[in-house]
């Protein structure tokens, strides 16, 4: 057997070598990292949105498919409200902390989501407008009860399950974790560029229907 010395392997080999396991490296330590596992329960949390979006919309209109803002099965703001409640303190909150948290932020998120779409897309995802106690027809008083006992529900009951399944899957999603990123990074390029296109074709109808 011929012996092969570090010097012998093709320069470009040794490269592609180093940066593989630099990357590899890289993507353990992120997903065993706070952000990595905060980031596992973002997407998560997103996609269990988009599902529990998809049976609602299945209960009300008879179809699970109901159009998004994103193209892929996510729902950013089931995974934004959690998030910001465990950075809160989640359940060592104090009770009546607790509740408001739970009432307020969800509630928080979709106004400041609802806003944001509309300044940036000329467009609304939902419309709260025929509800009573509604504020800017971004958000209502019954749905917000709605997202605070999915809030609540979440924290005491889902959220200890999602610590135990990012336990059980820590290894695997060091693997995945690029994968995904890449993957929602590129769904949210890809939503923006094509709801910037229609907000521009839908003023250019505003502006014709005005002028005519």
């Amino acid at each position: 057997m011929p012996d092969f010395k570090k010097s012998d392997i093709p320069s470009d080999r040794k490269a592609g070598t180093i940066i593989m396991s630099g990357l590899l490296s890289w993507s353990r330590e992120a997903a065993h990292s706070v952000p990595g596992e905060y980031f596992f329960y973002f997407i998560v949390y997103s996609i269990l949105g988009w599902f529990i979006e998809g049976m609602y919309n299945w209960y009300s209109c008879g179809t699970f498919r109901k159009e998004g803002l994103m193209k892929g099965p996510y729902k950013p703001m089931y995974g934004f409200a959690p998030l910001l409640l465990l950075a809160l303190g989640g359940t060592d909150m104090p009770l009546p902390l607790f509740l408001a948290a739970t009432f307020i932020v969800p509630s928080a998120v979709e106004y400041a989501a609802g806003a944001l779409l509309k300044l940036l897309f000329r467009r609304r995802w939902w419309d709260y407008s025929s509800q009573e106690f509604q504020l800017g027809g971004h958000i209502c008083l019954l749905f917000s009860l709605y997202w605070w006992g999915l809030a609540v529900v979440c924290l005491v009951a889902v959220h200890p399950l999602m610590i135990r399944l990012y336990s059980l899957t820590a290894n695997v999603w060091s693997v995945l974790l690029p994968l995904v990123s890449l993957a929602f990074a590129a769904d949210l390029a890809l939503t923006y560029r094509i709801r910037r296109r229609e907000a521009g074709l839908a003023q250019l109808g505003d502006e014709a229907g005005g002028a005519l």
